[in-house]
């Protein structure tokens, strides 16, 4: 008598991502695992009195997507901040703050997340002069889409400590203006630091009850967004143990509906000897539902700021190729003790010479310590060289990319990312196709808030994607490639593909029923497929 199921998805059209058995009709599931994966006929027979069927009415199924670099607590906290997307020229900025600050009279300080570098004018800068124009008499802040620039009002820039200037470590910047004061522009996060600190995002010292119940609230929330977009597992790059606490509570209380990955943040101030948390964070937590186990690095900035760190300089600025947040050698001495603890690492390098000089610290850590199945991974590689594409393969390193990010992508803007970059090294930017096709592994993300969380939307943009210029090369992936950038590969990232990313029996129970056959749409048109049924675990976490 076969097992009786707790859940059967059924009438679907299954893709498995499992090489061996690509397609089914329908699948069994109990305890959480999937128990049979098959035609329709042999999976009925786990049907119990007790099964709970799902009609796939002809959908797509496929594995839970595996969210490969995403900033969960941020990227909750901000779906209640005023979002710029698409926000072009002062009297329309205008509009949509004051709009936005009249009806929340209470905040203390007001943010706004997705303010394009050219918002005002291809040209014009923001300042904390054309802010103030728009609200002289509370804090505002905003954020640029890839978080690594800010701009204040001077009300806010004097409630920070910010308005005079201050100190800073490599790779950060206060601009300051000809009158000595600061200009508004905050680049990468010790300048702007600060004024998150105002708005109440970081916890130091510890939170109160209050505080610890309100910030489980805000992951609750991120987590439920993940689910209504399919989403089953998060690699979670904000990297603090207060993140892991706080989502332990919830799996206690038995509302963690995705699996969550949380890394230790090592930050440039940092010693070697700090890494001790790392190490204890993941041996603390190692299951299934909460693992870490990883080192979040940043070695530089982003493009559009000129914080990125190249091999030559900027196209725009040719007496400039960025400061690093580590010298070569700094890093090569924390890479070599990271992986000396047996931990993984995830650096994020934006410019090819940051690029090169990871591989460099993951090549060293490889001599020193001998090789092994380490996975650590390069996160975002917006530009690469020549040299430096077949050092992913041959270190096995992993290239974790984020389709969403590309200029002329999900609505990205061309300028000014492609004249800080010049059109000699377009070929290799965001090089999806030329980095797997020399042998790399090649996970896919959202970097959410950065860009929109759906990977549905982030296959479509991997899909359609197209050169800048016509002797640029393809860097498109197809549709099962870029499903498997979601899923197999995410899987792949953490050591779990024994365990995920594919569909079939003896695996985790986490997949997601389409409203349609993603395989029968239009490539123009997969934003119209829409999540209907999110199960992790062999629970449902959601359902339209």
């Amino acid at each position: 008598m076969p097992l009786s199921a707790d859940l059967i998805v059924e009438n679907a059209s299954i893709l498995t991502m499992d090489p061996d058995t690509p397609r089914a009709e329908a699948m069994a599931i109990r305890d959480g695992e999937i128990i049979a994966i098959a035609d329709r006929a042999t999976v009925l027979e786990h049907k119990g009195s007790g099964t709970r069927v799902i009609d796939a009415e002809r959908g797509s199924v496929v594995p839970g997507f595996i969210e490969a670099h995403m900033h969960l607590f941020a990227g909750a906290a901000e779906l209640d901040h005023l979002q710029l997307m698409g926000i072009h020229g002062f009297d329309a900025l205008c509009d949509a703050v004051r709009h936005y600050a009249a009806k929340r009279p209470d905040l203390s300080v007001l943010q706004a997340q997705g303010a394009d570098y050219t918002i005002l004018s291809a040209t014009e800068r923001v300042s904390r002069h054309h802010l103030d124009r728009i609200l002289p008499d509370r804090p505002f802040v905003m954020a640029a889409p890839d978080h690594h620039t800010m701009w204040a009002n001077t009300k806010a820039l004097e409630l920070a400590g910010l308005l005079r200037g201050k100190r800073l470590g490599p790779g950060n910047e206060i601009v300051m203006g000809d009158d000595g004061l600061a200009s508004g522009e905050l680049r990468e996060g010790e300048a702007f630091g600060p004024l998150i600190a105002l708005a109440g995002e970081e916890p130091d010292p510890k939170p109160t009850p209050a505080e610890q119940a309100s910030d489980r609230a805000i992951m609750r929330r991120g987590l439920e967004w993940c689910a209504r977009h399919g989403i089953t597992s998060i690699q979670n790059m904000d990297g603090n143990l207060h993140q892991l606490e706080l989502l332990s509570e919830i799996e206690t209380e038995g509302g963690l509906l995705c699996r969550v990955q949380v890394p230790f943040h090592y930050k440039n101030f940092m010693t070697l000897d700090m890494l001790d948390k790392a190490s204890d964070m993941a041996e603390r937590y190692n299951g299934e539902w909460l693992s870490s186990g990883m080192v979040k690095v940043f070695y530089d900035g982003v493009l559009d700021s000129w914080t990125a760190v190249m091999v030559e300089p900027y196209a725009d600025r040719p007496d400039w190729v960025g400061e690093p947040l580590f010298t070569p050698q700094q890093f090569i001495d924390l890479a070599v003790a990271v992986d000396s603890r047996g931990l993984q690492m995830a650096v994020h390098s934006i410019g090819d010479g940051a690029v090169r000089a990871v591989l460099d610290g993951y090549e060293a850590a490889q001599k020193a310590n001998g090789r092994r199945d380490s996975r650590h991974r390069v996160e975002h590689i917006e530009v690469v060289t020549a040299a430096d594409v077949p050092r992913f393969a041959k270190l096995g390193v992993i290239a974790s990319m984020q389709p969403p990010h590309p200029p002329g992508s999900m609505g990205v803007p061309l300028e000014p990312t492609v004249s800080r970059i010049g059109p000699a090294r377009w070929p290799l930017s965001y090089a999806w196709r030329t980095l797997k096709n020399a042998g790399a592994r090649v996970v896919f993300a959202s970097d959410w808030p950065v860009s929109p969380i759906d990977p549905i939307l982030g296959i479509q943009a991997a899909v359609l994607r197209k050169p800048w210029a016509d002797s640029d090369p393809d860097q498109s992936f197809s549709l099962h490639e870029s499903l498997a950038g979601y899923t197999v590969e995410g899987a792949h990232a953490e050591f779990m593909e024994h365990r995920k990313g594919r569909l079939k029996s003896g695996f985790l129970a986490d997949l997601v029923v389409l409203s349609g056959d993603i395989e029968a749409t239009a490539p123009e048109a997969l934003h119209t497929v829409r999540p209907m049924t999110t199960i992790c675990g062999g629970k449902v976490t959601y359902q339209a």
